[in-house]
């Protein structure tokens, strides 16, 4: 019986070999990440975001009201740019992000080397507005599309049939400059929801291009909205 004394003693004053293992382990999992480190896991999940908006979802800050209500300035677009990367093409409706050279801005501006590669990171990420010469419009017409404003009932119609445009900035006339084009094949007709603050094909029906913004300048699809929280969901994109 003396035999067991000293093993019940033991077991009460000293941690098991094992225990102390583990507890050593888990003061060392729970060691505050170094400057360093976490510098290094800063610049990765950069990169990572930058890959992430450069080919597939990339953030876009609405700047202006040209498409309210859809769309309101702060607001934080999802650009889907899979979309119509596989075949698909932009379809009446559709909210596009494009790159308007040569059809909504003549020149690309020049600036700061330095500053563009910093403020295009920047707008890649959601945190600055976009580059000057990118846009967000919705697609009126597509290629071989007449397009025509207005009708009898002041409507904007599309190959002879009316369009219903419930997306219209509430006392918005569909549009107050009269126009028919017919939408060459490859380029498109955009058109902002807001039309009495929006800039859009209309503007330059006079200049090279007649307004068309080429289908192979479009970014992608603005699908959904990503911030603020209270305006989380679609878009509102869909077909005309």
């Amino acid at each position: 019986m003396d035999t067991e004394a000293p093993h019940t003693q033991r077991d009460h004053s000293s941690p098991a070999e094992g225990e102390g293992r583990s507890r050593f382990a888990f003061s060392a999992a729970v060691r505050p990440l170094s400057w360093r480190r976490a510098g290094v896991l800063g610049v990765i999940c950069t990169a990572l975001l930058l890959l992430l908006s450069n080919f597939v979802v990339q953030p876009f800050l609405i700047p202006s009201r040209s498409m309210e209500p859809t769309l309101q300035v702060g607001d934080r677009l999802l650009v889907n740019k899979l979309a119509y990367r596989f075949g698909d093409q932009p379809r009446r409706g559709d909210l596009v992000v494009f790159d308007g050279s040569g059809s909504f801005v003549r020149e690309r501006p020049e600036g700061n080397p330095v500053g563009e590669v910093l403020h295009g990171a920047a707008s890649a990420l959601g945190l600055a507005e976009p580059s000057d010469t990118d846009f967000v419009k919705r697609v009126v017409g597509v290629g071989g599309d007449d397009v025509v404003c207005c009708d009898a009932g002041g409507r904007i119609e599309v190959n002879g049939v009316p369009l219903d445009e419930p997306y219209l900035f509430p006392g918005d006339a569909p549009s107050t400059v009269p126009f028919r084009i017919v939408v060459p094949v490859g380029t498109l007709w955009v058109m902002g929801d807001h039309r009495s603050q929006s800039r859009d094909s209309r503007d330059h029906l006079g200049e090279p291009g007649g307004g068309m913004v080429p289908v192979d300048m479009v970014i992608g699809r603005a699908d959904w909205i990503g911030w603020p929280v209270s305006r989380w969901g679609s878009a509102g994109g869909g077909n005309g």
